[in-house]
């Protein structure tokens, strides 16, 4: 389904570079260049977004926004574009409900990037399990389990701690229809009895304090989906208790004297490399091939840079709908700080920092010092010291350059230099367009 924009930039160069580039990605773009001309098509037709700058020449894209408030319907999602002048002006409609601005001079893949999230989230339905993450590799792997939907075969999830196995668990859950029970178990977090009741059950009287007959997961997960979280952590005698379970698809309680049938989608996950545990002897071979019979690699957060500010907005969004209905966004430093940060603790780590922040937060926007205290964490320094200016001055004029569609002068007068300097500039650090390399 072809997704609608409504541009509203009054600057000739930078409406129409934009207006082709939403084109190119397959978004119908509506280009006005004037508050009253937009103001009247958003009355008469609806819109997926709207890209707005917010100095327009007839009225400021705040009086328009308050206007289509006046109206009475929620207007469509806001995304404002915004100089350093009038930054109150945004943070003002944040707290009036506009979803985002962005502060010229922009790299247009930015933008991209925030309506293609903001796209996707529409698209979802905000659903915590409905999208993984805006990356290639989530989506090819949201690919690959609408396939495996489609069968029965055991799937064994590998990733690090916090990327999100869970979710990826209950995604393909998801995928095989609703109203059929999703359990599990974290296989780490029990000592070996307890783990025994809580996958198996047990009879009334069968130990001290099991007053009541209870049933284990394994019959708990009856005609839908058994997670086996942590599983290379779950001790060798268990291992063969859980595998016959798996292949004769029957379980005993513990206490009891029939065996009762049970019937499952079996998903293991863990952060361990089971094949090198096999191979220690802690794991045992012919369960490894059971749990084994497809492989997911969920990556890790680091790897896929694209989903960093994509998640950290959807925890926000989410915050801000379950929360206090504060609406929090992030400063255009502290998404640089995101983005540079090593996330050893990944997708969870991620929630657990935008928590943290929100909670002591007191304004709208939320700087890097607002996520990582005084000393915001930056990857470790490569190169020596003019290296890593030269490359900051090369990526800062490159956006400015794009942002006024390689206009010489007008990109001079937006950096404040001359033109004989920018082009000095240009040439010291080697920045051509691509039709001139």
């Amino acid at each position: 389904m072809s997704r609608r924009i409504c541009l509203i930039e009054d600057d000739a160069i930078m409406g129409e570079a934009l207006a082709l580039r939403f084109e190119m990605e397959g978004l119908d773009c509506d280009w006005h260049k004037t508050a009253r001309s937009a103001l009247a098509a958003l009355r008469r037709q609806a819109y997926d977004v709207v890209v707005s700058d917010i100095a327009l020449p007839d009225l400021s894209g705040e009086a328009l926004y308050l206007a289509l408030l006046d109206d009475g319907s929620a207007p469509p999602p806001f995304i404002f574009m915004t100089g350093h002048g009038t930054v109150d002006q945004a943070v003002r409609l944040l707290k009036r409900g506009a979803v985002d601005y962005l502060l010229k001079p922009f790299a247009p893949d930015l933008l991209l990037g925030k309506l293609k999230t903001l796209l996707t989230r529409q698209d979802s339905g905000h659903s915590d399990v409905d999208v993984l993450g805006i990356s290639p590799a989530m989506r090819a792997l949201e690919d690959l389990l609408s396939r495996l939907a489609q069968s029965q075969a055991s799937v064994l999830i590998t990733g690090e701690s916090g990327v999100g196995k869970e979710r990826v668990a209950l995604k393909l859950h998801a995928l095989q229809g609703a109203g059929r029970p999703f359990v599990a178990s974290n296989c780490g977090a029990y000592t070996e009895s307890l783990l025994e009741a809580e996958l198996f059950g047990h009879e009334k009287g069968a130990f001290t304090g099991a007053l009541r007959v209870k049933r284990g997961l394994f019959e708990q997960a009856m005609g839908g989906t058994l997670l086996l979280d942590e599983i290379g952590d779950m001790p060798l005698s268990m291992q063969v208790k859980v595998l016959r379970a798996i292949q004769e698809r029957q379980i005993t309680r513990i206490g009891g004297e029939g065996p009762i049938a049970v019937d499952f989608r079996l998903i293991a996950a863990t952060h361990q490399d089971l094949k090198a545990r096999v191979e220690q002897g802690l794991f045992r071979e012919d369960l490894y091939y059971r749990v084994n019979v497809i492989q997911l690699r969920v990556p890790p957060l680091r790897e896929r840079q694209e989903d960093i500010l994509w998640l950290a907005g959807h925890f926000l969004e989410q915050a801000a709908l379950t929360g206090d209905g504060r609406r929090l966004v992030l400063a255009p430093k502290a998404e640089r700080a995101l983005l540079d940060h090593t996330w050893p603790g990944n997708v969870r780590e991620l929630k657990h920092l935008l928590e943290r922040a929100r909670v002591l937060a007191t304004g709208p926007v939320l700087t890097p010092e607002s996520l990582f205290g005084d000393t915001a964490p930056s990857k470790p320094p490569v190169g020596t010291l003019s290296d890593y200016l030269a490359g900051h001055e090369r990526d800062y004029i490159l956006r400015a350059l794009l942002s006024q569609a390689w206009q010489i002068q007008e990109t001079a007068n937006l950096l404040g230099i001359s033109r004989k300097n920018l082009w000095e500039k240009m040439k010291r650090l080697e920045i051509r367009r691509a039709a001139e390399e």
